[in-house]
């Protein structure tokens, strides 16, 4: 037979012929459009709904999106393939597709309608068919002659000269794009500027080579989908869908595999995760103006899901914040646009460093706006806590002690337990501090502030004799920084040893808590006796009101090694009891150690 169609004797039996209905009865799509990014693919699934109908959206392997009718039978879609091109609704180069071409669906939002069956033709009812009088079974198996269609040849790659056309009608997005994906395949590290120069060519050459295509140095149409296709083969899993948060007035992709939603606590929408990956995302909305956007910048370094390593950069009218530590990165964009703050935070398992930034730039570049604002009422308020900000954590400091200023530049003494394994050292929460020296035999660490500072008191060692029995006091932080001031302890000069005869040692006879630990210990007259050490938690228990400190002449000693001149008090006399607490409570200051 002439055309696309062969007469061939087939050994084939009667049940051939319902097969063949059967295949006219295939639930298939007509496919119209792939977009290379979920933006662009959006923007056209809509355009193409305002005019006709049966239109979704799914993504594509290779991280590409396409754009489908459907669900028909292959006689429908047949039908809506020629009127739709007849009528120019759709591109002459739209074909029939299976159903196992498409993966997740991003339109209409919500739906999941891939393998859910055929629909009616689009504004009818199908055709009547005519009925056909039943043929006969055959009383014998005699082969029949069956005109079966001719095989559809696969397609060619293209050659050179047709690759650099089909090139030609890329983008400069697209072409930036393949830019990218070679950089992320190691091949390239030229600029992301969309200009195929020589340094592109040879990484197109290069990456040819290493997935055992012909070497020519201008990717094909099939080659450069397989590149798209490797770099986006880490995003396969995640469930990216385009979320709309009309309450927030934010609508983007989000990994819904992995997260989904909880709660508003204004300014944010929580995320929360699902599954063991881990991950957490918060949008950003609020009304306010620039000084928000910085209060916003200054909160979100203090709550537990931004760690304090990491890059920060706050501008005019944005902010960038990452923070990255053993167990996660968390990375903030924010911005203030017609008088909103909006943005979004992404947590994201330490050591997934490839799938998280291509995540990040997948999320940032669906990210758009629409109206409408998170109210500043939103949340609940029946949790409520002085560690919670909108429903998060306030970062914690690993451990909190005292310590107390000694000299004028704010050099600070305090244990040296206290300023272990530190990441980070505070002073009063806010000023950095480093450490100066460790005295292990005594546990005595000095610090040196990272700035100057200027300390409402220094401490000035007694320069006499300590009585026994006579009346000592405390200045710490008891509760670790929950007051927010120091408080005073008082008791009295119990032993000028300790338990065993040791020198450098007083006991006290006083009822401290493990904040005050790294306090001074004054005498009447304001001097400094000591420093409260902590319980060494070896041997038996002792009574609650024992408590010992480092004598004033070890701590003189430590601080001579590390450069540092002590003060001595030249006072005799009792100092009235508020203007004690007044000195002993400037003196003091809060010392924490963050992971």
């Amino acid at each position: 037979m002439v055309g696309r169609f062969v007469s061939i004797w087939v050994t084939v039996f009667i049940w051939v012929l319902p097969l063949n209905a059967q295949s006219l009865n295939e639930v298939v799509w007509v496919q119209v459009e792939a977009q290379p990014n979920l933006r662009q693919a959006t923007a056209s699934v809509r355009a193409y709904a305002a005019n006709i109908e049966d239109v979704n959206g799914f993504s594509l392997p290779g991280g590409w999106y396409g754009i489908a009718l459907g669900p028909y039978t292959r006689r429908d879609a047949e039908i809506v393939l020629r009127s739709y091109r007849r009528d120019r609704l759709i591109p002459n180069d739209s074909y029939i597709a299976l159903s196992s071409s498409f993966r997740q669906q991003f339109w209409p939002v919500g739906a999941n309608i891939l393998n859910t069956g055929a629909i009616p033709l689009p504004g009818a009812q199908a055709p009547v068919q005519t009925a056909t009088p039943e043929t006969p079974e055959p009383e014998t198996s005699e082969p029949i002659t069956v005109a079966v269609p001719e095989p559809e040849p696969e397609p060619a790659d293209e050659t050179p000269r047709q690759a650099r056309q089909s090139e030609r009608t890329l983008t400069a997005d697209e072409r930036k794009e393949l830019q990218v994906a070679m950089k992320w395949a190691g091949v390239y590290t030229g600029a992301i500027d969309g200009a195929y120069g020589p340094a592109t060519r040879r990484s197109m050459s290069q990456w040819q080579e290493a997935n055992s295509f012909d070497v020519t140095g201008i990717l094909t149409t099939m080659q450069r989908a397989a590149l798209l296709k490797q770099y986006n083969a880490v995003l396969d899993g995640l469930g990216l869908q385009i979320v709309r948060d009309a309450a927030a007035g934010i609508e983007m992709l989000m990994p819904t595999a992995a997260v989904a939603f909880d709660k508003y606590e204004s300014p944010f929408a929580h995320y929360g995760s699902t599954n063991e990956i881990g991950a957490q995302l918060y949008l950003i909305s609020q009304p306010g103006d620039q000084s928000t956007l910085f209060g916003l910048y200054d909160i979100m370094q203090t709550l537990e899901i931004v760690p304090l390593d990491g890059p920060r950069e706050r501008k005019q009218r944005s902010f960038v914040l990452t923070g990255e530590n053993g167990q996660i990165v968390s990375e903030t964009r924010a911005g203030l646009v017609n008088g909103a703050v909006k943005g979004f935070t992404l947590i994201w398992p330490a050591g997934d460093e490839a799938r998280r930034t291509r995540l990040m730039d997948e999320l940032e570049k669906s990210f758009t706006l629409i109206d409408g604002v998170l109210d500043l009422t939103a949340g609940s308020a029946d949790e409520q806590a002085i560690d919670l900000v909108s429903g998060l954590e306030v970062r914690k400091p690993k451990i909190s002690r005292s310590g107390f200023y000694v000299d004028a530049r704010g050099t600070v003494v305090t244990v040296a337990n206290a300023v272990q394994s530190c990441m980070r050292i505070t002073l009063d929460s806010e000023y950095e501090a480093e450490v100066l020296s460790v005295d292990a035999a005594s546990g005595i660490a000095v610090l040196s502030p990272k700035d100057a500072l200027a300390p409402l008191s220094i401490a000035a060692f007694t320069g006499q004799t300590p009585r026994l029995n006579s009346e000592v006091a405390v200045a710490g932080y008891s509760y670790e920084g929950i007051l927010g001031a120091p408080s005073m302890t008082f008791g009295t000069l119990a032993d000028v040893r300790g338990l065993n005869g040791e020198t450098g040692v007083n006991r006290l006879a006083l009822n401290a808590l493990d904040g005050d630990v790294g306090g001074p210990v004054l005498d009447a007259s304001g001097g400094v006796l000591g420093m409260l050490q902590a319980d060494p938690g070896t041997g038996p228990s002792l009574p609650a009101d024992v408590s010992f400190a480092v004598d004033r002449e070890t701590i003189k000693d430590v601080l001579q090694a590390a450069g540092r001149t002590a003060s001595v008090s030249k006072a005799s006399g009792a100092m009235p009891a508020e203007d004690l607490g007044a000195a002993a409570t400037g003196m003091t200051v809060l010392v924490s150690c963050w992971n």
